[in-house]
């Protein structure tokens, strides 16, 4: 403990290590060691960012849940002491504006706008076609050259023709709106880069938008026109609104496609119980063990307190930051016993890995079945399915907000 967390200066006797914090070598699928350390023995602790602001990290999963459900930690990003990954978040977040970055009443009434194509009857009537494009998906993969890339030939271009299709945005497109999303969930990128790419994307939808006023289609951006049309938003609250959903429809699930594989596959054991059921419980639980065990938003869920709260022994005085971090909260032993375990047949249900409270990830029910409908084919299509190069030679993402992989290697017996 006392290597792990002396490396930074100190704060009322207390060291204050520095966040985001990295990942340990050799271990791409644990969260980092001094997350972990500080779960133990400082479960509620302040951290160091970029800017040299020291909001609270919490990383137990009670005081997590707590917080995530609780109206005094607000989501509204252009608050004062409000915790940005970067200078680009923290000067683009005027433009990024969304229902997520709102409190209620003002988040549920824009939430309630966009709430019906996921409900969970209209994404299981997907299922099939889903389930069509990712067999689409493999034949091609399996036509083309090994090794292959699982992110480019399966992973990416899954979801993305999904939300597209329920966007009612071109697939012609996905370069530019996968090169743009990409640079407005990276940490790295300059706040020119992510205003411009915010800019870029929430133009391209407003056209979309405008074209939809004028022949209205069977899909989400008509749907969103049509409240243009009737006064119950502007022309650039639904094209930013298309913009959340079209990034949050293919970024994420694509991350767990592929991240979610490459666990598998150095778990030979849970590959094998999911390779070869035909059971969709069986499945779906496993969908539900690679969410919490892989946790993929992560560099946790930022609010501000609007009031002071007593959470975890500690005081967060109001103006404070705080930073609710479910990856180690998805770890916690007293909810998940054997925690770093990968165990495909445990109940995991009650991860945080979509949020927890208000702000939980709307579209989670259209991710549960692309994932699931994933699972149970491409392993059983390509049962030798392994990978490439050794996963310490994987490119992951450290970089973004959402964790994975740049690239999958795979190869498998012809």
């Amino acid at each position: 403990m006392t290597e792990t967390l002396a490396e930074t200066t100190t704060q009322s006797e207390d060291p204050i290590p520095a966040y985001p914090m990295p990942r340990a070598a050799g271990c791409p699928f644990d969260p980092p060691p001094t997350a972990q350390a500080l779960h133990a023995e400082r479960p509620v602790a302040k951290v160091r960012m970029w800017d040299g602001s020291t909001p609270w990290l919490v990383t137990r999963y009670a005081d997590a849940r707590a917080l995530l459900a609780d109206p005094r930690a607000s989501s509204r990003a252009t608050l004062p002491g409000f915790p940005h990954p970067s200078a680009g978040f923290r000067d683009s977040a005027p433009q990024r504006r969304s229902f997520i970055s709102m409190d209620d009443p003002e988040h549920a009434r824009i939430r309630r706008m966009v709430t019906a194509p996921f409900a969970i009857k209209r994404v299981e009537a997907m299922r099939p076609a889903i389930q069509k494009i990712t067999d689409d998906l493999i034949d091609a993969m399996l036509a083309g050259p090994t090794p292959a890339d699982l992110v480019h030939a399966l992973a990416l271009p899954l979801p993305s023709l999904v939300i597209c299709a329920l966007l009612g945005v071109p697939y012609k497109d996905h370069e530019f709106f996968q090169r743009n999303s990409s640079l407005m969930i990276n940490r790295y990128s300059s706040a020119d880069e992510a205003v411009a790419a915010n800019n870029a994307l929430t133009d391209y939808l407003d056209d979309l938008i405008g074209t939809k006023l004028a022949e209205p289609a069977d899909d989400m951006l008509s749907e969103l026109a049509a409240r243009v049309d009737n006064g119950e938003l502007t022309r650039r609250e639904a094209a930013s609104l298309g913009v959340l959903l079209l990034i949050a429809g293919h970024e994420t699930t694509a991350n767990m496609i592929a991240l979610g594989t490459a666990a598998l596959l150095v778990h030979p054991d849970q590959l094998a119980t999911l390779r070869e059921t035909d059971d969709p419980k069986v499945v779906a639980k496993a969908v539900e063990e690679l969410l919490r065990y892989l946790t993929i938003v992560h560099n946790g869920r930022s609010r501000v307190a609007l009031e002071d709260i007593e959470i975890g022994g500690e005081t967060i005085r109001a103006g404070d930051g705080i930073i609710v971090y479910t990856g180690t909260g998805n770890r916690d032993a007293e909810l998940f016993p054997e925690p770093d375990r990968l165990d495909i047949g445990r109940d995991a249900r009650r991860h945080m890995a979509f949020g927890f409270g208000v702000h939980q990830c709307l579209g989670q029910p259209l991710a549960r079945v692309e994932l699931q409908v994933v699972y149970s084919t491409l392993y059983r299509r390509i049962p030798t399915l392994r990978l490439a190069t050794g996963v310490d030679e994987l490119p992951f993402k450290h970089d973004g907000l959402v964790y994975g992989v740049y690239e999958l290697p795979v190869a498998w017996d012809a």
